[in-house]
């Protein structure tokens, strides 16, 4: 049974940082493609960044990157995404996943998190 619940969710001011957690349990974590989707309201779920199971690979919306970072402890069993600069349209119910490769990751298959809410302030 794998189990991903996510953290360091909240409420920040435009242009400030958070960071948000997920750590996992119950599989191989270090052989899994790990990544972050995010819901805003009345929007469908996007795949926001991904993660290689080494590390050595990174993936990042569009509308993330160079404000966004993804990063991976293997001996923690925990994936992070430092978010900087935030702006209110990050504004959205932020999901770990988890997949066996990254082409499943991308697609939204596998393992998911029940969700941490940022929200961004103008």
């Amino acid at each position: 049974q794998v189990q991903l619940v996510e953290s360091g969710g909240g409420l920040v001011q435009a242009g400030g940082s958070l960071r948000l957690s997920c750590a996992a349990s119950g599989r191989s974590f270090s052989s899994s493609a790990m990544g972050w989707f995010r819901q805003a309201p009345g929007k469908e779920r996007e795949f926001v960044s991904g993660i290689s199971w080494s590390g050595g690979s990174t993936y990042y919306a569009d509308s993330v990157k160079g404000r966004f970072t993804i990063s991976r402890d293997n001996a923690k069993n925990t994936v992070y995404l430092q978010m900087n600069s935030l702006k209110p349209e990050d504004t959205a119910v932020y999901y770990c996943a988890e997949a066996v490769n990254m082409a499943r990751l991308k697609a939204g298959r596998d393992y998911w998190g029940q969700g941490t809410q940022v929200t961004v302030s103008s």
